[in-house]
């Protein structure tokens, strides 16, 4: 069954601003269990998103011990900037090395994580690994995130085009994940968007599965975030769904 949340956020600043979001996730076509996480919080003005890896509880484990973790590390902190999203980052980190390392069982998990922090008029970002955070504005769609994979940080710099990368055996293998080694690599970004831009955060069963212009055409306006989400999650589906596919979309107005 799909998971879906809805929240919106009320930004006191120089001018009042309005953040909506929603989000869906779905174990897909081919799956059976679903070891993609998210996380709305609009009270701490927290977004998250994770892909978890490892296979079954391990999987599910590394991406909701990884989620929880940051949400719970940034409320506690009370602080809104990209320094405090970085640092719950590592400390999730921490505590799914930790987690693997007492369990058997979930040895060898891991998990992509992206986050968006809302601080004042700026949004902070994070991301490790390849779910990805798009900008979406005048029908535009431009990734903000890098891919942690093998593809885009050891193929491209070989100088293997994309029609190479694309059915490369070692495409999906990822650089850098959280709950893999001590030493996190964690991309950051700072963006401040103008009236009416989205930002959508989505794994790799969606941005792996389904096309760029369908992205573009799912994000039209004159569909509510709730209607975008399960556009996006049925195209993923019709595409042959082969993995879990999580969407969380955010609307600044």
């Amino acid at each position: 069954m799909p998971r879906a949340l809805f929240a919106p956020l009320e930004l006191a600043a120089n001018r009042r601003s309005m953040l909506e979001a929603f989000g869906l996730s779905d174990p897909g076509c081919v799956r059976t269990n679903n070891e993609d996480s998210f996380l709305l919080d609009p009270q701490a003005g927290l977004y998250l998103l994770a892909d978890g890896m490892g296979g079954a509880q391990a999987g599910e484990t590394a991406s909701q011990l990884a989620v929880e973790t940051v949400a719970d590390f940034v409320r506690f902190s009370g602080e809104h900037n990209v320094s405090v999203l970085i640092e719950g980052f590592q400390e999730a980190n921490r505590r799914v090395l930790s987690r693997a390392a007492t369990d058997v069982s979930l040895n060898g998990m891991g998990t992509t994580l992206v986050g968006v922090l809302v601080c004042g008029e700026e949004l902070a970002i994070a991301s490790v690994g390849d779910s990805r955070v798009y900008l979406y504005e005048d029908g535009i769609l431009f990734p903000i995130t890098e891919d942690q994979t093998w593809a885009n940080e050891v193929g491209r710099r070989l100088g293997l085009d994309d029609d190479r990368l694309k059915s490369h055996p070692m495409r999906h293998v990822l650089t850098m994940a959280i709950g893999v080694e001590s030493a996190l690599r964690i991309h950051s970004y700072s963006v401040r968007p103008a009236a009416g831009v989205q930002f959508l955060l989505c794994s790799d069963g969606l941005h792996g599965v389904v096309s760029h212009d369908t992205i573009i055409e799912a994000l039209n306006r004159e569909r509510s975030l709730e209607g975008q989400c399960h556009y996006l999650v049925d195209a993923a589906r019709q595409s042959g769904g082969p993995d879990n596919v999580t969407v969380v979309i955010l609307r600044w107005s």
